[in-house]
């Protein structure tokens, strides 16, 4: 809980990847009593609510219009039925496991970080990339050539059978996708020496954050709107980033 009265009842929830001014006035347009997202407003401590940063107008203009907001985070990334269970359903990704398994399991099944599966009938990697920007949305793909123990193909280098990803900011566990045997693993927020070390052991494939996570909002509302709450999902938010054509 970031901001607001934990025993409020609310009747109406706006759902958000992220919280900013824009989405806040959406709440406050719609009527809605609660934000749920899943980044958190406060990463850090707030030490003035004087307006000169977002985080600040945020939590002023939720206060003022008497709306709270609830982040999720490291919970939905680590359930079962979570972010990277839900991305790798959307990629057509079966059979998958935890690639990075937690400590313990929750009632929805087992924790941990990323996911690994296989296609259901494996794809040209040049084939791949393209699936990925269009079942996604993502504003752009950066990859890595194949490694070259991956079968040859016709398109772009290779075959793609095995599938690990992480949603988010997840170069720190391109090992452990190498490791458990993929063929290719798709996170956000690679940096240049994380694509170059993966060049030639594993095909790195990166796309905007938001646009890695931004799912969350419908695992939101499949979770609430059985319980006859009115859900929405933010038309404020988007990803910062833009690309030059």
């Amino acid at each position: 809980m970031q901001v607001g009265d934990t025993g409020r009842e609310v009747t109406s929830v706006l759902l958000t990847t992220d919280v900013t001014p824009a989405v806040v006035n959406e709440a406050v347009q719609t009527g809605c009593q609660l934000i749920i997202s899943h980044h958190p407003l406060l990463f850090h401590g707030l030490k003035q609510v004087c307006g000169q940063s977002p985080q600040a107008q945020v939590v002023a203009m939720s206060i003022k219009n008497d709306i709270a907001i609830y982040s999720a985070h490291t919970s939905l990334d680590s359930v079962w039925g979570g972010i990277n269970t839900r991305l790798a359903d959307k990629l057509g990704v079966k059979d998958y496991r935890i690639l990075v398994p937690g400590s313990q399991a929750s009632q929805a099944g087992p924790t941990g970080l990323g996911v690994i599966g296989t296609l259901e009938e494996p794809m040209e990697y040049d084939s791949f990339l393209r699936h990925v920007r269009a079942t996604l949305g993502a504003t752009y793909v950066r990859y890595t050539e194949p490694a070259s123990s991956l079968p040859c193909g016709e398109g772009r280098g290779g075959v793609v059978t095995t599938v690990a990803l992480c949603g988010g900011s997840g170069a720190e566990f391109i090992g452990e996708a190498i490791a458990q045997g993929a063929d290719v693993y798709l996170t956000a927020d690679c940096k240049y020496h994380e694509f170059q070390d993966a060049e030639g052991r594993i095909a790195l494939v990166d796309i905007d954050h938001w646009v890695s996570e931004h799912h969350a909002r419908e695992i939101f509302r499949d979770l609430l709107a059985p319980h006859g709450i009115d859900c929405r999902i933010s038309t404020a938010d988007h990803t910062p980033v833009r690309i030059l054509e």
